[in-house]
């Protein structure tokens, strides 16, 4: 894929964007779609994948750094400079497939907290790149896991509102100092 948007996969001391935690109502808005993919759109893009290079994460939504927007960026390598991240303007899941999988996950709105959560294996996503061009990927493995955990946070839906282990999941998010009370379990 080739990209417009470069950045160094690199800690910055200072991320431009901050990101924001459980609890927080901004993560529990529904995102508004991006009529028109412009350099805004580019920079916003460039700035939560700097953010995310900072917290170490793999995946980043608009909605986690209180921009209501449909924007995910995701890089499964993240140490890999050769493999470039990938822009999720205005995505849509058009297939998943029945076969399902239980996989631990973690969220840089939820540090410290990781729980299993069960997921289609497969998906075909439809999204508009940084260029503001349609398109079409099958995603399997981690990449189709990242991709629907984003997706959740452009709907309001947090990873936590997804867990089966109910004791796991107060026992966890009392280590961290989260409220049980912020979760909204969806079934």
């Amino acid at each position: 894929m080739t990209g417009v948007i470069t950045v160094e996969k690199q800690k910055l001391e200072n991320p431009p964007l901050e990101i924001h935690y459980l609890g927080d109502r901004a993560l529990r808005q529904p995102a508004k779609r991006i009529a028109k993919v412009d350099d805004s759109v580019r920079q916003l893009a460039k700035e939560m994948l700097q953010t995310m290079y900072s917290s170490s994460g793999i995946g980043l939504a608009a909605p986690q750094v209180a921009i209501n927007k449909q924007l995910i960026v995701i890089d499964c390598e993240p140490d890999n400079p050769a493999n470039p991240p990938l822009i999720l303007i205005n995505p849509t899941i058009t297939r998943a497939s029945q076969d399902l999988c239980v996989v631990e996950e973690g969220c840089l709105s939820i540090p410290g907290v990781y729980l299993d959560v069960t997921r289609p294996k497969i998906i075909e996503v439809t999204f508009k790149d940084e260029q503001g061009k349609p398109r079409k990927i099958e995603a399997t493995e981690l990449l189709a896991r990242v991709i629907q955990h984003e997706m959740d946070h452009l709907n309001g839906v947090m990873f936590v509102d997804r867990v089966d282990n109910d004791l796991a999941l107060t026992e966890k998010l009392r280590e961290q100092g989260f409220s049980r009370g912020a979760v909204k379990p969806v079934k």
